[in-house]
């Protein structure tokens, strides 16, 4: 690749950054659409065939699997090469690549396992449970963001003074327990894989000089978004002969409450100079009555880093700006507004629907699923996060590591085999005694036990030990499809009802397709099984959806790094968007209007702007204020629509699209107007229903029993 087939197309700020000497360092601010992507990995196939840097000698860092596989994609493309073997990935990924590598000097045994979000949590709730720790004054999801924020902010629990506050008394408390079951049992957490990597390398001077060395050149993307030990990280591995490429746009940054410090990119300059600066603000997405009012939104923040995004395109259409009775006129707006899109042509997909806060979605829902409109909530669970896959991949584990307690609890009595609570007490109390896994505590503990309770145990523990025997010599996918059947997993899905559909299986079948498509690294220090289950950890911490013919729904925050033709944003009212939280915090309410600005810079073509005048929101309904963020927009650029504007149910009735049976991916057989029948209460019609999964609600009006609620997972209903 020569020097012109790189720098086409690329306008002349990009080239600038693109093209940058290579003995200089660079903070590029990539406004929103402003080609950020494509500057960096044009950057570094600069330095490839340009400046010839060995591919190994560069670290490339973002924060999300799809961004560091659109990385990769990209730069096989430009390099026409595979790119496998270089260092690029998320802070996460390549934290465990440096620890799995390292594993010795870092103090750790080189078979850990890591702990995603939900594994973590249920540690948290059965130590709390154990030591008497009431979660009701206590609440476990707020120890768990304790534990993570002292670890985002590289805190020891030595240096942690708790005061006091009797909060932080005792989630320090939890996190002493925590961090020793950890210890005991060879687990990691995603924070903690930042924490041991970056102490592996500052207690190791010549493994950190090493890597100094070695990475000649630091590139690091959405800068905005690192956190303080990601920060530490990166300013760790930079001795100043190297060089760092940082990519960010300080408006863009809505990550706060996860511990992302925005302040990171005013201290680059002082921490990696010199550091030359390049504004990238010309936008490739957006019309300019878009760009100019959320030029005009963001200009409203003070210290910022001045840039004013500006397109080559036409003004295009102005920003409908709707005044909505309520959330369900508010809905119905939104859902005529999307089916008009449609019958011009443009696809389901392309529409969204924004909003500040989850619980907004149902109104959007509830219209939805009336008019037969197919939608998806985007960020919903992701694929390695659904039950059944951390089933199946808990007993890949114990059978690669019966020390491996976390799998152990999460399958002991998965499909049901008779080992109660009392029993795996027991079990705990004697690994707990005898400083032992749980897995050979089991054994030991089984001549304590009932005969019962004794022979359940024993058929467990030899199950294991003849899966383990049994695939030894398989490979990786058939060994998963082994365990999968052996287990009991497919038949007890096969016999649940409340999987009439199958998902569940066709889930556990996609599992082993995952496992025949896995390309293990022959040089890396795990075994094939240990790579994917790995993979399949840090795979859980990003977001894995895919396009999708439906409407797509989602918060503004899972919105970020998206685009779609035409976007929908809605709730902009005082209290909700911005958040009652931030009206007397001028840091939080800074971003609050970052996010809105993150919110229309989404749209392509279309972007419709809502508030209603009442909504049901906190259990009440109330009048709304409209958000202070409406009077910051020039009127010259909105098309203000005050009147009722909502559809019919005829008008859905007349277009053959939305009268199709089409079902909401994430909610199975249920739909509004489903007949169904119960084994106590006989046929009925299904009214209404809400949440998801085994929570799920339903609401159905029987022909002899009125209307009831009933908790999906346990009323069994059958769908006629």
């Amino acid at each position: 690749m020569n020097l012109s087939e790189i720098i086409n197309e690329l306008n002349s700020e990009q080239s600038q950054a693109v093209i940058l000497d290579s003995t200089q360092s660079a903070l590029i601010i990539a406004g929103a659409g402003s080609g950020k992507t494509r500057v960096l990995t044009h950057r570094i196939a600069y330095l490839v065939t340009q400046k010839n840097i060995n591919m190994d000698s560069i670290l490339a860092v973002t924060f999300t699997n799809k961004a560091a596989n659109e990385i990769r994609e990209r730069l096989n493309m430009l390099l026409v090469r595979p790119v496998r073997s270089m260092w690029v990935g998320t802070f996460h990924g390549l934290a465990h690549r440096l620890l799995r590598a390292h594993s010795v000097e870092a103090n750790l045994n080189p078979q850990f396992q890591i702990l995603d979000q939900q594994d973590q949590f249920r540690i948290i709730k059965r130590l709390m449970k154990e030591n008497n720790i009431d979660k009701n004054q206590l609440p476990v999801r707020k120890v768990q963001w304790f534990i993570n924020q002292q670890k985002n902010e590289g805190i020891h629990i030595s240096d942690i003074d708790a005061g006091y506050n009797y909060f932080n008394k005792k989630s320090l408390e939890v996190f002493t327990l925590y961090e020793k079951h950890c210890n005991d049992n060879d687990l990691i957490d995603f924070a903690e894989l930042l924490v041991r990597s970056y102490e592996l390398l500052k207690n190791n001077l010549a493994l950190l000089s090493h890597y100094q060395t070695h990475f000649k050149h630091i590139l690091v993307d959405e800068f905005q978004d690192t956190n303080t030990i990601q920060y530490k990280w990166i300013k760790l591995l930079f001795n100043g002969n190297n060089k760092v490429f940082c990519v960010g746009d300080d408006d863009q940054s809505i990550y706060g409450w996860r511990g992302a410090k925005i302040e990171n990119i005013n201290k680059l300059k002082k921490d990696f100079a010199p550091l030359r600066t390049i504004r990238l603000e010309q936008n490739y997405r957006s019309t300019g009555n878009i760009l100019k009012a959320s030029n005009a939104l963001i200009t409203r923040n003070s210290n910022r880093i001045s840039k004013t995004l500006w397109t080559n395109s036409s003004d295009g259409e102005l920003i409908d700006l709707y005044e909505a009775r309520t959330e369900i006129d508010e809905a119905d707006f939104v859902i005529n507004a999307i089916q008009k899109h449609i019958n011009d042509g443009i696809l389901a997909n392309e529409c969204a629907i924004l909003y500040r806060s989850n619980s907004q979605s149902r109104a959007f829902e509830e219209r939805l699923i009336k008019y037969n409109i197919p939608y998806i909530i985007y960020g919903g669970l992701r694929f390695f996060e659904r039950a059944e896959i951390k089933d199946a991949l808990a007993y890949l584990r114990l059978i690669e590591n019966t020390t491996d307690s976390v799998a152990f609890e999460r399958v002991i009595n998965f499909p049901a085999r008779g080992i109660g609570n009392v029993t795996v007490e027991k079990v705990r109390e004697f690994a707990r005694k005898n400083q032992t896994d749980l897995f050979q505590a089991s054994i030991h503990t089984a001549s304590t036990l009932s005969t019962r309770a004794a022979n359940s145990l024993i058929e467990f523990t030899q199950l294991i030990k003849q899966m383990q025997d049994n695939t030894k010599h398989l490979d990786l996918s058939e060994k998963v499809a082994y365990l999968i059947k052996e287990s009991g997993l497919i038949a007890h899905y096969s016999n649940d009802k409340i999987n009439k559909t199958g998902s569940k299986i066709a889930n556990l079948e996609e599992l082993i397709a995952a496992a025949r498509q896995y390309s293990h690294e022959e040089d890396s220090d795990m075994n094939e099984a240990m790579g994917f289950i790995s993979l399949a950890s840090l795979n859980s911490s990003g977001n894995t959806n895919t396009p999708t013919q439906n409407v797509q729904l989602m918060t503004i925050h899972s919105a970020k790094g998206l685009e779609f033709p035409c976007v929908f944003l809605t709730g902009l009212e005082e209290d909700l968007f911005p958040s009652r939280q931030s009206k007397d915090e001028p840091h939080l309410m800074d971003e609050e209007r970052r996010l809105c600005y993150v919110g229309m810079t989404r749209a392509m073509k279309k972007l419709t702007i809502s508030f209603t005048i009442k909504r049901f929101l906190h259990g009440q309904s109330i009048y709304a204020h409209p958000s202070r963020f409406l009077s910051e927009f020039p009127k010259k650029y909105l098309n203000q629509i005050k009147q009722k504007y909502g559809p019919t149910p005829q008008n859905y009735q007349k277009d053959k699209l939305f009268n199709q049976d089409i079902k909401p991916q994430a909610n199975g057989d249920l739909s509004i107007g489903r007949t169904v029948k119960h084994h106590k209460f006989g046929f009925g019609t299904v009214l209404n229903f809400e949440g998801s999964g085994e929570s799920t609600r339903v609401q159905v009006k029987f022909k002899t029993n009125g209307t009831k609620w009933l908790i999906s997972s346990y009323a069994n209903l059958e769908f006629m």
